[in-house]
């Protein structure tokens, strides 16, 4: 099996080329220099060229914040960008996993966001992940949409990193307390899309790691695995203000992954015990 992975550089990216090379398949991994998704003659000539058989787009525009200002540029990468690989999907007679974002639903409530739910999403990177989906809806019969959220992986940025840093020169911070949902190790997820890729069992997914909390309790956590001295207090979302309206409820139900007879991921403690042992 040869699998096409856009956005190699990415936490999930570089993640997803590894668990491929371990199980001997060959993963032909993209980047902005080898393929502008946005450019649709690049992605034609290079998907032509690359004879996959399967696609992993994890490419996107991540920088929730730096979009309400760049919704344009934003768009042109997480909508056009994704309608440009799936008309050549559609074209090419290829599956495709399309990750995806809890940023879909419009976080109100507490009750789990079930895969098929309404989407409604509440801020700009949010509408142009789901503009993302429908573009695969809209073309390819052979797809997967996976929903992720709170992603950590060892190449790239992330929440754990800034906790970490912070660290070095904070002895308190303050965190978000009313904002729930459950990370989502890229090493875990990576193993779970190529299970998907060796199997017909298309649709939508929800895909974290096991467990719920807030950013505060995550935040907790961390400095107790890492064995940081650092007191974490709570506070609300309006006290600390972002340019982009984050969801409260992330909760998102994964039965259908068991249903479809996939493993769930393990629990997002034990994920980031092994994480932290990764990147210390």
């Amino acid at each position: 099996m040869r699998v096409l992975v856009t956005g190699v550089k990415g936490q999930l990216g570089h993640d997803v080329m590894n668990e491929l090379a371990k199980r001997g398949y060959e993963g032909i991994g993209v980047d902005v220099e080898e393929m502008d998704i946005t450019d649709a003659s690049a992605v034609e000539h290079v998907m032509r060229e690359a004879h996959a058989d399967k696609v992993v787009h994890c490419a996107a525009w991540t920088a929730v914040d730096a979009a309400e200002d760049q919704a344009e540029l934003c768009r042109r990468v997480n909508a056009q960008g994704t309608e440009n690989i799936a008309r050549m999907c559609r074209e090419l007679d290829l599956p495709m996993i399309y990750l995806s974002t809890d940023y879909v639903f419009d976080g109100e409530g507490t009750r789990p966001w079930e895969p098929d739910d309404e989407r409604h999403p509440l801020n700009v990177y949010g509408q142009t992940k789901y503009e993302g989906e429908l573009a695969v809806e809209k073309y390819l019969e052979k797809y997967y949409i996976v929903r992720i959220a709170w992603v950590f992986g060892v190449n790239g940025k992330n929440f754990i990193k800034t906790m970490l840093k912070l660290s070095e020169n904070h002895d308190t911070l303050t965190v978000v307390d009313d904002q729930v949902g459950s990370p989502t190790y890229t090493y875990d997820l990576a193993r779970l899309l190529v299970d998907m890729l060796e199997t017909e069992k298309y649709g939508r997914y929800h895909a974290t790691n096991e467990g719920l909390c807030s950013w505060y309790e995550f935040a907790k956590e961390i400095f107790r695995q890492a064995g940081k001295q650092v007191t974490v207090l709570p506070v609300s979302s309006e006290e600390y203000p972002a340019k982009a309206k984050r969801p409260h409820n992330s909760r998102m139900n994964k039965d259908k992954l068991e249903e479809m007879g996939f493993e769930r991921l393990p629990s997002w403690q034990d994920a980031l015990s092994r994480y932290l042992k990764e990147i210390m």
